[in-house]
């Protein structure tokens, strides 16, 4: 069976890699051709996690056993076949390929073809230049630090007396007979 994995990035509006690939092959298999699609260092350490339908990490398939004390099983992705995890269309990964920024890109299976085989990974579309595989970490932190003031500056215009009430207190507006009659159990 092969699969069809299409990749994108939250960073690059029109960057896109659809990556086909052996069932059979392995998750270091999947890491290694993404990153001859988009031209990234193979020595990084990286992770796959396997996602629910709203990007929520779960079961994570690491590069390296990192000695976790977990109880939780670890996958190394050199011995992890993708068919031990992908089984549906529309299954949802995360390859993690920055872990001090946790910069990742974003990985559906759109379909498999069942009955046939592929002995090495293809990347059968390539649109966009890839983020950078290394980001300078002031100029991220500088971003992180606009991006969060004009959030912050976007809220603070939004809320107003509406929202939150009027300013002044209002003794009235406080009914403390509703306490009396409440219980609460221990």
């Amino acid at each position: 069976m092969i699969f069809n994995f299409r990749i994108v990035s939250d960073e690059v509006d029109n960057f896109k890699r659809e990556i086909q690939i052996d069932a059979d092959a392995t998750f270091l298999d999947l890491r290694n051709a993404i990153c001859d699609s988009v031209g990234y260092d193979k020595g990084q350490f990286s992770s796959f996690f396997l996602c629910d339908d709203g990007w929520e990490r779960g079961q994570e398939i690491c590069l390296e056993d990192m000695g976790s004390d977990s109880s939780q099983d670890v996958y190394l992705m050199e011995d992890t076949p993708l068919s031990d995890f992908i089984e549906d269309e529309g299954q949802r990964l995360v390859w993690v390929f920055d872990y001090m920024t946790d910069r990742s890109f974003f990985i559906e299976m759109k379909r498999s073809v069942p009955g046939k085989s592929l002995k090495d990974p293809l990347c059968s579309i390539s649109m966009g230049e890839a983020p950078s595989q290394f980001v300078n970490l002031d100029d991220f932190d500088a971003q992180i630090d606009a991006k969060a003031a004009a959030h912050a500056a976007a809220q603070a215009t939004d809320l107003d007396d509406d929202f939150y009430g009027s300013s002044e207190y209002n003794e009235d507006e406080f009914d403390a007979a509703g306490f009396d009659e409440m219980t609460f159990d221990e």
